[in-house]
């Protein structure tokens, strides 16, 4: 059989597993000259969530050959783990990605938060923040939760702060990511994987405790891989990442993509205007008067100094 279409729900790295449009699963590898064909310029030609074109090889042992990728909706990549100067596709074809973070065991840096949302913003998908672990929270630890619900809401991001251990206070979350693909991702120890086996009970994904010693969590997924969602929708878990590096991105353009500073832009005295110490620069003077939030600023000179590093 040939001619065969499905969608990939997991990446090994040579091997793909992907679903058919019955429902079956087969086992599937490249063909040799596909990555040239399509010149995908990335460590993974196929990615989780990709639609692929595919020959049965083995109807018994369900093994195939992809021979074409449909045309991506979009897409999210980051800097490679194995080769800084290649990006890596982390998956395809997403309505909406989902960043998990946590104030306390482990702490996620607003950093990290923010280059995971212009990434999305840049590939023009959805983001939401998931703030987890809320229930180790103390005072002081509170003001900074609704601080960073603040900031992000104001940006115009969804924020949902939950307890994994309170499965009352999922309910939100699920219903938000009902029907829709959605990508998880976010430092290991977040709790992503306890998270997951709430909204997905058949799926069993492996956990570990973060580590007492360093207070950073231990990677449990090795490889991205899709799940569908018993009340409708799927979600794509991916490895646990120390970092979300930007690969691809313009130190002119990057301003664009934090959505509060985007609607500042037009009013900036220079149209090429970096925001740094330029004079008329309506992001500085917003910055300056208190209504862009100093962490967002802060974040958005972190990564421009990066870039130009780069550049």
């Amino acid at each position: 059989m040939s001619d065969l279409k499905g969608q990939v729900y997991k990446s090994t790295g040579s091997w793909y597993v992907v679903k058919d449009d019955k429902g079956e699963f087969w086992s599937a590898r490249i063909k040799g000259k596909l990555k040239i064909d399509k010149d995908i310029s990335s460590t993974n030609p196929v990615a989780v969530g990709d639609v692929v074109l595919f020959d049965v090889e083995d109807e018994t042992q369900k093994t195939a050959v992809i021979r074409n990728i449909d045309e991506r909706h979009n897409y999210i990549v980051r800097v490679s783990p194995r080769n800084r100067n290649q990006r890596h596709i982390v998956a395809a074809n997403l309505d909406a990605a989902v960043v998990i973070a946590t104030i306390a065991n482990p702490r996620t840096s607003t950093g990290f938060i923010d280059r995971f949302l212009i990434t999305a913003e840049a590939y023009h998908i959805p983001a939401i923040v998931v703030v987890n672990k809320t229930d180790l929270l103390f005072d002081k630890q509170l003001e900074q939760l609704e601080h960073w619900r603040r900031m992000y809401q104001a940006a115009g991001y969804e924020v949902f702060d939950l307890s994994a251990v309170h499965e009352e206070t999922l309910a939100p979350l699920v219903d938000r990511i009902k029907g829709i693909t959605t990508l998880f991702s976010g430092h290991s120890g977040v709790g992503k994987s306890t998270l997951l086996n709430l909204i997905l009970p058949e799926a069993d994904l492996k956990t570990r405790e973060v580590s007492e010693w360093s207070g950073k969590g231990q990677h449990t997924t090795t490889f991205a891989e899709m799940f569908d969602i018993p009340a409708g929708g799927r979600i794509i878990d991916t490895p646990g990442v120390k970092e979300f590096g930007l690969i691809g991105f313009e130190k002119e353009d990057l301003a664009q993509y934090f959505p509060e500073m985007r609607k500042l832009m037009s009013e900036c005295k220079f149209h090429n205007c970096l925001h740094v110490n330029e004079p008329g620069c309506a992001v500085k003077e917003a910055f300056v008067n208190g209504s862009l939030e100093e962490d967002r600023y802060m974040s958005y000179l972190s990564m421009l100094e990066t870039l130009e590093s780069k550049w």
